[in-house]
């Protein structure tokens, strides 16, 4: 889910605000694609690795991500707006990933099961951004990595939609350093310009994350 974030975060209100626009989604965007590529080999999946798109949408990185774990790999593709995921099977992505309908924040995974976690968007449609972060590191394991991504920066987002960068934006490194930490990973890198938004995270262990696991 990459774009404008609807006014609420509950899952009612994701599902309200993707389910309308999913049919033509991709079309609304067509030039994302090698930004999206771009995104993936800087996160790194390696071949035979597990990784998950969260907040999938209609599975634009599903191809470079296929490519980067190979077909020993494992993709799967989580989103919790059927529609999103009708269009991404209309396009032939199911071709390479798993999809499920599900909510990143409560995964249908177990405990440290990925290698790495890529997410376009979706930090700015989370109902609880510190405990769905916490969600993701619970099903990655230590070391493992997170990238969050957006095709462009914060400040052209803004622009795009005619507001002004304000200071609770959680995409401002100042407020997603702590938040990851918090979390349980680490921010490694940063970079926000207007050609894209892409922070990479590393899971910590869980000494270091304070996490709790769940059976």
């Amino acid at each position: 889910m990459p774009h404008e974030p609807s006014r609420g975060n509950s899952a009612a209100d994701v599902r309200d605000f993707f389910t309308p626009r999913a049919a033509d989604w991709d079309s609304r965007f067509p030039d994302d694609g090698p930004a999206y590529a771009a995104a993936v080999a800087d996160l790194g999946p390696r071949p035979g690795g597990a990784v998950l798109d969260a907040g999938c949408g209609t599975g634009r990185a599903l191809p470079a991500l296929r490519a980067a774990v190979g077909p020993e790999g494992t993709v799967l593709g989580v989103d919790l707006t059927p529609a999103m995921l009708d269009a991404a099977v209309r396009e032939g992505r199911d071709g390479f990933a798993g999809l499920v309908l599900a909510d990143v924040a409560r995964l249908p995974l177990r405990d440290g099961c990925l290698d790495a976690v890529f997410a376009a968007g979706l930090i700015s449609h989370l109902s609880d951004p510190g405990e769905n972060l916490r969600e993701l590191a619970r099903v990655v394991r230590p070391g493992g990595r997170l990238a969050l991504f957006h095709p462009v920066g914060r400040a052209a987002l803004a622009a795009r939609h005619g507001r002004a960068l304000t200071p609770d934006d959680l995409r401002a490194e100042s407020r997603l350093r702590p938040l990851l930490a918090g979390a349980g990973w680490r921010l490694e890198s940063y970079a926000d310009e207007d050609t894209r938004f892409l922070a990479l995270a590393v899971r910590e262990t869980d000494q270091a994350g304070g996490r709790a696991d769940r059976s």
